[in-house]
């Protein structure tokens, strides 16, 4: 499974938060970015290519979509962890206040939420669905290969980072609160919701 984090979008560029749908457009820079992951993903052999409900997803795989002939599914569930009644805002209080629940669930309390926003039991609860029926969807259409070939999702940075620490089993929030993830940046894991996940790189670089 290959989770990659969204081309750069206007809110990026901006510095600001942005987590409702359907969300910004990407900067040019963020077109160029979604070119270069198809160019880069193109000879990897795909069995299937995924998105969020955000469109900055959607724009960012298109470009791949074209490369591999895949079709590109959009999937409820996995989307930016919402940012509530910091939306829109850039300022470091607001930052701050958006990262501080992360922490918390980082040490197993999950009834931590986002000033206006949701609990780290909800989050966890939609994105492990979210993966879940990608994985059905998968195992549906590769009959033949019991682990369900090779997806590629583009998502979110704080989704990711939060997920991955929270469901792999060699890879905690230790590593994802120091190892950002850039736009495009690329996580792959092996695995299965009955099973589990292990990372087996971050952004190019080998996962112990």
């Amino acid at each position: 499974m290959l989770l990659i984090r969204h081309a750069e979008s206007t809110a990026n560029e901006a510095g600001i938060l942005s987590t409702t749908q359907p969300g910004p457009e990407l900067t040019p820079r963020g077109r160029e970015q979604a070119e270069a992951l198809a160019e880069t993903l193109r000879d990897v052999p795909l069995d299937g290519l995924y998105a969020s409900t955000l469109r900055r997803t959607q724009l960012t795989a298109e470009p791949l979509s074209r490369a591999t002939g895949l079709p590109l599914t959009v999937i409820e569930g996995i989307h930016e962890i919402e940012a509530g009644e910091l939306e829109d805002r850039s300022d470091h209080e607001a930052m701050s206040a958006y990262a501080s629940p992360f922490r918390i669930w980082a040490q197993g309390d999950f009834t931590a939420a986002v000033p206006g926003g949701f609990s780290g039991d909800h989050f966890f609860e939609r994105f492990d669905r979210g993966i879940a029926e990608i994985w059905r969807a998968q195992q549906a259409s590769s009959a033949d290969r019991a682990d369900g070939g090779t997806v590629a999702i583009v998502d979110h940075d704080a989704a990711i980072r939060v997920w991955v620490a929270g469901r792999a089993d060699n890879l905690g929030p230790e590593f994802t609160v120091t190892h950002g993830l850039g736009n495009t940046g690329i996580v792959v894991l092996t695995g299965s919701p009955d099973d589990g996940w292990h990372v087996e790189s971050w952004q190019g670089e080998p996962v112990a």
